[in-house]
């Protein structure tokens, strides 16, 4: 919780804020995890006032309003990552297998099956991402038009080659190349999931989900005889077993649970492996009401903001969009000064409950002698700097909230920052629920694996430079013969003629005597045998 909140105010601080802080508060939680929301405040507002205390320039003077700091979880809303959305990023990343790692890779088949990476780099991703799937296509073609039209060297035509126009045609090469591959990626991405679309038959599924996400049908009343459609679709083929399992946690969400027998029954028929059910149960401890005993006093759950008007939602001409994500109307709430404090109290509510009833975006970080009074502002225009709304989701965000943040950005002029652990997709979601109920060794979460350290190496000590060693007494016979070598004499005069074998004769001590007779037996040997040659001649020649 404490490393949680030290990432929480970096980036308040890399920000420049140091904002006001609210957490999200359940009514009548059931879930042991509902205090979640409400401690991790308290440790980031601690942590804000410490590090303000010790660094006095903080928070820099601007002219910026007040930020402010939302914190809440999973909990604010479990349809979000359940329901599908049909915008492009969010549907992308629902239907297609991209290649998510540290960056988000697609292999498409028309590029000879090259990864191409999605990133924010790409202006046509950046522009086009939040835009309807139905809208996308028809974008994406007249783009594509007026791109070749901004090209015409590259076009198809009779004019004879000349040099100039060569050389105009390799100067725009890469970029029209680039430009090229990037339109061929999404052309052929938004293909691809129109084609699973279909064959998914996702257009029948969404109509219902929407149903049961937003308790009204198309016409804006409630609905009527949901389970038939429920039990239709889970008897349909062509629906995935994914999608079912969905599509049954969605109703026992709208029905506010069901008895385990029935539960059990729509298991069955939706032939879903049994571990499926553990997704199911383990739903209920994060709040959501999946299962009810027999003549359950309990009452239903409520939404957060009512049931949206017929009015609010008549602009979105897809009634497979009706679904707006909780995190959205908490912002606009917030924005203007109506946000529940019972359901998202101050960390601080003795100081900054006045500001959050007059508006946030009314308060500056400047001091309160030189603000303007509050009767003096005007709304503020597009050339004043706006006031940042920072929100973290504890659990995980999903895409659909990510384009609200984007939305409500944009129509109140705001700058909203969402941060979260990391976002989720439908698949990855259900992974996760299921695993609640795995043992934790399992699991191998970060918080429990060792700590990783330095190699060993680096904190071994220097050896002990070694003691001198004393002299020791060495062998004589191991010596050179120095002294000998001196005590010998050459001299060419006065001294007796070198034997044959080289080996002086005037050498005096032991070594010079038994020289000197091994040279005069050698010498007296070589006499006697010219002796008995010269006697054995004379006796032939007799």
């Amino acid at each position: 919780m404490e490393d949680l909140a030290q990432k929480i105010v970096a980036t308040c601080v890399s920000l420049g804020e140091y904002p006001t802080i609210r957490y999200y508060q359940p009514r009548n939680p059931s879930h042991e995890a509902s205090v979640l929301c409400s401690h991790l405040a308290r440790f980031v507002q601690m942590q804000l006032d410490q590090y303000a205390k010790y660094n006095h320039d903080f928070p820099p003077q601007s002219p910026r309003p007040r930020g402010l700091l939302i914190i809440t979880d999973r909990t604010l809303d479990l349809f979000a990552p359940l329901v599908h959305e049909f915008t492009y990023q969010a549907m992308i990343h629902d239907l297609l297998p991209l290649i998510e790692a540290d960056k988000v890779m697609y292999r498409s088949t028309e590029n000879q099956g090259k990864d191409q990476e999605i990133s924010e780099k790409d202006t046509i991703w950046v522009k086009y991402r939040h835009l309807h799937m139905k809208d996308l296509l028809d974008e994406l073609v007249k783009d594509f038009e007026a791109f070749k039209r901004q090209n015409p060297q590259f076009a198809n035509s009779d004019n004879p080659a000349t040099i100039n126009t060569i050389k105009d045609m390799l100067a725009g090469l890469p970029k029209y190349q680039e430009g090229k591959e990037a339109y061929s990626l999404h052309l052929s991405m938004t293909q691809d999931a129109m084609n699973v679309f279909q064959e998914q038959r996702l257009a029948d599924v969404a109509s219902v989900e929407q149903s049961l996400a937003t308790g009204l049908d198309e016409d804006y009343k409630k609905p009527k005889n949901v389970a038939d459609q429920v039990i239709r679709l889970l008897d349909d083929d062509a629906i995935q077993f994914p999608d079912r399992l969905r599509l049954i946690i969605q109703y026992l969400l709208y029905r506010d649970g069901l008895l385990p027998s029935d539960i059990q029954k729509l298991v069955a028929h939706a032939r879903l492996p049994t571990q499926d059910s553990e997704v199911i149960y383990n739903l209920e401890l994060l709040g959501g009401h999946t299962t009810r005993v027999l003549k359950d006093s309990r009452p239903n759950a409520q939404s957060l903001f009512g049931v949206k008007e017929a009015q609010a939602s008549i602009a979105n001409e897809s009634g497979l969009s009706r679904f707006e994500p909780t995190l959205k109307a908490v912002l606009e709430e917030c924005s203007r000064g109506t946000l529940d404090q019972s359901l998202f109290p101050f960390t601080k509510p003795h100081l900054d409950a006045a500001d959050g009833l007059m508006g946030q975006e009314q308060v500056s970080q400047t001091s309160l002698r030189s603000a303007k009074p509050t009767w003096a502002r005007t709304r503020p225009s597009n050339t004043e700097p706006r006031q940042r709304m920072i929100v973290f989701m504890a659990g995980g965000a999903t895409y659909s909230e990510s384009r609200s943040c984007y939305e409500v950005s944009q129509a109140l002029n705001k700058d909203v920052y969402l941060t979260s652990s990391h976002l989720l997709t439908p698949s990855l979601f259900l992974r996760q629920v299921g695993d609640l109920s795995v043992d934790r060794r399992r699991l191998g979460l970060p918080v429990d694996r060792p700590k990783p350290r330095a190699p060993e190496h680096l904190f071994e000590k220097d050896m002990p430079p070694l003691p001198p060693q004393p002299p020791s007494q060495k062998d004589p016979r191991l010596q050179p013969p120095s002294g000998d070598m001196q005590r010998l004499q050459v001299s060419d005069e006065g001294t007796q003629s070198r034997p044959p074998n080289g080996r002086p004769q005037d050498l005096k001590g032991p070594q010079s005597q038994s020289s000197s007779s091994l040279s005069s037996r050698l010498t007296k040997t070589s006499k006697d045998g010219e002796k008995k040659k010269k006697h054995h001649f004379f006796s032939s020649k007799k």
